[in-house]
């Protein structure tokens, strides 16, 4: 079971989450339009932290595609994630901005709306490695990060229909893990949100420990 953690704030950070058996340690990248996003040279030296076997993960928010290929440039993730809503950064243009990347994985987040979100991931076959399941609200510029729940019966028949990794998010935290995990059944989980500290400042390290245990726990008792 993938576990990924959101929104990694320093090298410090980056260390102890990989420490504690993080696979897939996100920043999000930016010129600073959304709170935590941070500058693409922040997020190189943040990478810089990150030991193998850990993922170093780039999620940017935007939808305009000089944007996207500066921050895989000059971050040098080793998976590249879009988190623009749908209608502004289409499966079409995501088709014709990749071969344009360097080798980075591509992880592409599906907003979780209704029956339409299903033929919205279908529409990655063959463009991204990872999907990203998450909760979605009409009329935001961005997929996710609000700490919502989403249903989850959506997110597991795209499980089961598309071929690509899924990686399930949106309101995901210790205490409904192990439940989205034996619902869902996908390829990893996401945290953000329920493994922030009260301030929202950083990640709370007691918190993801927790998160790990669940996630994990669930994966070594039905092996």
């Amino acid at each position: 079971m993938i576990v990924q953690i959101y929104e990694v704030g320093s090298p410090e950070e980056a260390r102890a989450l990989a420490a504690l058996g993080v696979d897939h340690i996100g920043v999000l990248v930016g010129e600073g339009a959304f709170p935590r996003e941070l500058p693409p040279a922040r997020a190189r030296a943040i990478f810089a932290a990150v030991p193998p076997p850990a993922k170093r993960v780039a999620l940017s928010l935007s939808a305009e595609p000089a944007a996207i290929l500066r921050i895989a440039e000059e971050a040098r993730p080793d998976i590249l994630h879009l988190g623009a809503a749908e209608e502004a950064l289409p499966a079409e243009h995501v088709r014709l901005l990749k071969p344009r990347l360097p080798a980075a994985l591509l992880m592409r987040s599906i907003g979780i709306l209704d029956g339409s979100s299903i033929a919205v991931a279908k529409s990655y076959l063959g463009v991204a490695d990872f999907l990203l399941l998450d909760t979605h609200f009409p009329g935001d510029p961005q997929i996710g990060a609000r700490g919502r729940t989403h249903d989850w019966r959506l997110s597991r028949r795209i499980v089961e229909e598309v071929a690509v990794p899924a990686i399930l998010a949106g309101g995901l935290g210790p205490g409904n893990v192990a439940a989205a995990i034996r619902l869902v059944g996908p390829a990893g989980v996401d945290s953000k949100s329920l493994t922030d500290r009260a301030d929202g400042a950083a990640k709370d390290l007691d918190k993801v420990r927790a998160f790990l245990a669940a996630a994990k726990g669930l994966t070594s008792a039905t092996a």
